[in-house]
């Protein structure tokens, strides 16, 4: 859903910010992430899953996923003074359905909601790395 949200919602509507560092950053991130995460369940597929690819999937994430969430953060930030400056998919009172809605306010909530999410997440991919590629003595296996 972030990526609808940052593709959509703040790069493709915020034209300001499509030349920021912070895109290439999250983009950057993204595709190098959904190039291992497919090459990943194809081989898989093919039950012929190479232990170069399964310890791509499990060890890339370390740089990739800050990386991503840095370049995610930045970019929204880039697009807050905009949003603020024209009430870009803000709904003001008084209206016929008795709702307002701060797009500027959504965005820095999204933001701050980064902070107990971002951890957690990391944390579960770090126990899944564990779990999945065992100690690090067992690295140079090969299946």
């Amino acid at each position: 859903m972030s990526r609808v949200f940052l593709t959509w919602a703040v790069t493709h509507s915020v034209i300001e910010v499509q030349s920021e560092d912070s895109v290439l950053l999250f983009v950057m991130a993204w595709t190098v992430t959904e190039i291992i995460r497919y090459s990943f369940y194809t081989f898989s597929l093919l039950n012929h899953l190479p232990y170069v690819i399964k310890w791509a999937r499990y060890t890339f994430f370390i740089v990739l996923y800050p990386m991503g969430v840095t370049g995610e953060l930045l970019t929204i930030y880039a697009a807050l003074p905009y949003v603020q400056k024209t009430g870009l998919f803000s709904v003001t009172l008084p209206n016929k359905y008795n709702f307002s809605f701060d797009y500027y306010t959504f965005l820095i909530l999204t933001m701050l909601s980064y902070i107990p999410l971002f951890p957690q997440l990391y944390f579960h991919m770090l126990r899944q790395r564990k779990k999945v590629l065992g100690h690090t003595q067992d690295y140079s296996k090969v299946e």
